[in-house]
């Protein structure tokens, strides 16, 4: 079997091999919404499932979750309001704490995209059971994830180059 140019250079092109694989499966989640039309958005994802699985959240909480800023959780929270799908309110608790919750036309659409979820879901475990290695992507990526945390790749270069 010929090696791809990619496949070729290892782990050189490691992140624009990742950043292809996540552009086509974006690409082709967002065709999925689009031929059920459904109007919703791959990045709206993470935001939704977690207001699926609660009622309520604020957005520090979410921010948490996700290990994304503050900021990056307040643009996207601030995008779907103005689609009309969430509200955001003050805590009672804390009148800092901005609270978000689905509206009834977020309800409504969290209920359309759910069976789109469950279906991705078996779609993809069917596709990492067909190599003998994907299987393991899930773990392999969680691990990468963990030594990321303990050292960065910046700093394991300048390990390697001083």
């Amino acid at each position: 079997m010929v090696q791809t140019f990619y496949e070729s250079l290892g782990f050189l092109v490691f992140g624009s091999r990742l950043r292809r694989l996540s552009e086509t499966f974006i690409s082709d989640v967002n065709r999925i919404y689009a031929t059920h039309k459904i109007k919703f958005d791959a990045s709206w994802f993470p935001v939704f499932y977690i207001l699926s699985r609660q009622k309520s959240v604020s957005i520090r909480d979410i921010s948490n979750e996700l290990c994304v800023s503050h900021s990056a959780v307040s643009q996207l929270v601030s995008s779907l309001q103005q689609k009309g799908l969430i509200r955001t309110t003050t805590a009672t608790d804390d009148g800092r704490k901005k609270v978000v919750e689905f509206t009834a036309k977020g309800q409504k659409l969290q209920q359309q995209i759910e069976p789109v979820w469950k279906a991705l879901s078996k779609a993809m475990e069917s596709l990492a059971r067909e190599g003998q290695h994907s299987r393991h992507i899930l773990q392999a990526i969680g691990e990468l994830e963990a030594g990321l945390a303990g050292e960065s790749v910046f700093n394991r270069v300048e390990h390697i180059l001083k």
